[in-house]
């Protein structure tokens, strides 16, 4: 009888996921490789900082901010966008093979900076490719569903691809101010969408995990995008003048308010839930910053870009990556312990990177090695860990 029960409960135990599924849904391929690209994008800076290594025909602190968010964001992106389509269509997006060639898509951009020799034109095609496609492909099941509160998110993506083709009309010699307005214009359409997407499942995740309610005010949730869109415009069109840093100042309350209606002290316990709690607070801190540097700061200029990108970005698709692969992969929704010490070092680096120019701007060049070695140390965990689960089936069975 014994043995015959233990047959049973074995029998009833889900097997372990054999074979490969890379290419099963979007997630899979734009997060494994975003993680390692975070990895090698770093590296290859840090190399550059230190004047050991020269890359393709973006000058190195444009390559670098050109990668940051064309490469790794918008990996990131792709992955979050073509899975959470499928749920909010119930309409397939590419798997398989239409998924491999779209990917192949985005690397070939990140690969062709790096191959030497490559005509500029040649690797501004390459890399402009990605986003216009991309919008396309999301477009057709949002348009087919007729979801209409979805319909921005192609458009966002248009944006993306005109700043990109800011960044390399500056490559390119057309215009020689243009590789700064693309940066900046793509950072403010991120900031945008990530306050989208944040006000939708950081909520939601922290009230389905804790059982709670999380706290909306009408008028915050108007005023939140109305203030963020107002005031990343008036920062693209008037950088220094007191109607970017009031509005600026605005944005900052409208999603420190908003931040603090989803609080509860229950998710400092839950390692999936404050990695995006904190994500979301680094775009508030961002706009605090853009509104000193708007009053005449100038030493707050760069801290606010870094932290939209290094915290708001970095933060957010860390804690997103970590908890949408465990749960479309059917897992537990319970990381490895190791990953808090990612989600730690992540927000240490986006803290040096915002605060070294303030405090300590003579400290330039050592700020940059330790926050750089904390963000490898972030996101080669992520890839450490998560690389097994995202190449991977489902461990339920199911598609995906």
């Amino acid at each position: 009888m014994g043995i015959s029960l233990h047959r049973i409960e074995n029998a009833n135990k889900p097997l372990p996921p054999v074979g490969w599924a890379p290419f099963a849904l979007g997630f899979r391929p734009f997060f494994l490789f975003a993680g390692l690209y975070a990895v090698l994008m770093m590296a290859l800076w840090l190399l550059v900082l230190r004047g050991d290594l020269s890359l393709g025909s973006l000058s190195p602190f444009v390559w670098h901010g050109h990668e940051m968010l064309f490469g790794f964001a918008v990996a990131v992106i792709a992955g979050f966008l073509l899975t959470a389509a499928q749920n909010w269509t119930g309409i397939p997006t590419p798997s398989g093979a239409p998924l491999a060639a779209l990917f192949v898509l985005w690397l070939a951009g990140r690969v062709s900076f790096l191959v030497p020799g490559l005509p500029p034109v040649l690797v501004a095609a390459v890399d402009f490719a990605f986003l216009p496609v991309l919008a396309i492909v999301l477009a057709l099941p949002i348009l087919k569903a007729k979801q209409l509160h979805n319909y921005p998110f192609p458009f966002m993506l248009l944006a993306l691809a005109a700043a990109n083709a800011l960044v390399h009309a500056d490559a390119l010699v057309w215009d020689a101010v243009s590789a700064s307005l693309g940066l900046h214009l793509a950072t403010y359409v991120i900031v945008a969408m990530m306050t989208v997407m944040g006000g939708r499942v950081i909520p939601s995740f922290t009230d389905n995990k804790l059982r709670t309610r999380a706290r909306r005010w009408k008028a915050i949730e108007i005023l939140v995008p109305a203030a963020t869109i107002a005031a990343l415009i008036a920062a693209l069109v008037a950088p220094f003048s007191i109607v970017t840093a009031l509005l600026a100042a605005l944005a900052a309350v409208a999603h420190a308010v908003r931040l603090a209606g989803w609080y509860t002290s229950k998710y400092w316990s839950v390692p999936l839930l404050w990695i995006l709690h904190l994500g979301y607070a680094w775009i508030a801190v961002g706009f605090a910053l853009l509104a000193l540097s708007a009053s005449g700061l100038g030493a707050a200029a760069g801290s606010a870009l870094h932290a939209f990108t290094a915290g708001g970005i970095g933060v957010l698709t860390l804690g997103m990556m970590a908890r949408v692969s465990l749960g479309h992969s059917g897992r537990m929704l319970e990381p490895a312990p190791l990953m808090t010490w990612a989600f730690v070092a992540v927000n240490l680096a986006a803290l040096i990177r915002v605060i070294q120019p303030l405090l300590f701007p003579g400290l330039y060049a050592q700020g940059m090695i330790v926050a750089g070695v904390l963000w490898i140390a972030a996101f080669g965990l992520f890839a450490a860990i998560y690389t097994p689960i995202l190449l991977r089936p489902r461990v339920d069975g199911k598609p995906g």
